[in-house]
């Protein structure tokens, strides 16, 4: 019985001791100790922003019965919107189609108890986004958009320039993920080599915290808010 009783101890021991263990509560990446030894670690960044960009979508729609009377009408009015923001400052890069649409409705009736189609209105609509890059001019461009010949107006959407952000983050995320396993390396005694792999493992994310749609006939106040902004990457290391 004293010979079993032995490994058995030592066994629940050693399972008390990896249990107890505080890396294995914290899933930060493997260790490889074959052939090729590695650690590979997840890293993240996460910053949160002040929003820099605003957008803002108009449309314009016309249904008529002589199709060029609506082409012509909805062509006429979409060209003054766009001088309204050129006429702001918007440049002519910010300025982007979204849709055109040109179609006739088909008209349902009965003759004689039987259901038949004869060619309707022509239904013609052109839609356009708009970047303000100055928020500031928020408030302004809503008044001019409301103000104008536009059947729908929907803005101001606010979002970071994640132009830049992207890149420092990126550097963040992979800073974060040679701190972590620097810690591994050293809780098995080991020592971290170069970097064999950098996989981005997480794009950055827009989540606007907070803002205003100034809707309406005026310019009204618009807060442009924060976005949280987020990058994660797989990064794998040479261990010694």
């Amino acid at each position: 019985m004293k010979k079993l009783l032995s490994p058995v101890v030592g066994l629940i021991i050693v399972l008390a001791i990896c249990w107890a263990l505080p890396l294995e509560k914290i899933n930060w990446g493997s260790i490889n100790l074959g052939s090729n030894r590695t650690i590979s670690v997840t890293g993240m960044a996460q910053r949160e922003e002040a929003n820099q960009l605003a957008s803002f979508t108009a449309g314009v729609d016309s249904v008529n019965l002589d199709k060029e009377t609506a082409v012509t009408e909805v062509n006429k009015k979409m060209d003054d919107i766009i001088a309204s923001m050129r006429g702001l400052g918007i440049e002519e890069g910010d300025i982007q189609t979204q849709s055109m649409s040109v179609y006739q409705e088909q008209e349902v009736f009965y003759e004689n108890g039987v259901q038949r189609t004869r060619p309707g209105q022509w239904h013609v609509g052109n839609s356009i986004e708009v970047t303000v890059r100055d928020v500031s001019q928020v408030s302004e461009v809503n008044g001019v958009l409301n103000s104008s010949e536009a059947t729908n107006v929907y803005g101001p959407n606010f979002r970071s320039d994640e132009t830049q952000t992207g890149d420092d983050l990126l550097g963040e995320a992979v800073a974060d993920a040679q701190t972590k396993a620097e810690s591994l390396a050293q809780s098995q005694n080991l020592k971290l080599g170069k970097i064999l792999q950098i996989t981005e493992t997480g794009a950055v994310s827009n989540y606007p915290i907070m803002y205003d749609r100034a809707m309406g006939g005026g310019g009204g106040p618009a807060e442009p808010g924060t976005s949280t902004l987020s990058k994660s990457v797989s990064v794998t290391f040479e261990i010694r």
